[in-house]
């Protein structure tokens, strides 16, 4: 996507991806989730999530796109660390205006650079079961269902766990 850049985030980007983030839950997460879980997501507990995750996260797994004209955030992923050769894309969110014109797929392949340069040989991600148009996206991309299923109280909506191998043989 010409004129935009990922880079790791800076305590500077926390309102403008919560913005982010909000948008995702206002806008795309109402087209498939019930309206009671969208509305679990205030305001106020966006800020205090994301600028809990902007604080302790370790430099270089908070990644986002940035257009430089208009100058705007249109995007966030979050990596966690590798374990046993695991790695996980923990969060991939693309402004609502943004989707669908290549910001989501920047993000995920600098997620996983991230993820491979940290040893990950494979990555999972968890989504919502219902979020189809997530799940078209992420399995266009090689992501596919492991069969591990959850459902986080917070939320109360039933997720998949989505796995795909790194390196020369996932792509």
């Amino acid at each position: 996507m010409q004129n935009v850049r990922v880079r790791p985030a800076t305590p500077g980007d926390l309102d403008e991806i919560v913005a982010v983030f909000l948008g995702c839950w206002r806008e795309t997460y109402a087209a498939v989730l019930p309206q009671r879980t969208v509305d679990l997501m205030t305001d106020e507990k966006a800020h205090a999530l994301w600028g809990r995750v902007v604080s302790e996260s370790e430099p270089g797994d908070l990644l986002v796109a940035h257009a430089a004209a208009p100058e705007q955030l249109l995007g966030v992923a979050r990596t966690a660390p590798v374990v046993a050769g695991t790695g996980h894309l923990a969060s991939l969110y693309v402004r609502p205006q943004a989707q669908g014109m290549g910001v989501g797929r920047l993000l995920m392949d600098a997620a996983l650079e991230r993820l491979e340069r940290s040893g990950a040989r494979s990555a999972t991600l968890w989504v919502f079961r219902d979020n189809a148009p997530s799940l078209a996206f992420y399995r266009h991309l090689g992501w596919e269902p492991d069969g591990e299923e959850r459902t986080q109280p917070e939320f109360g909506e039933p997720e998949l766990r989505l796995a795909r191998t790194l390196g020369r043989e996932g792509r």
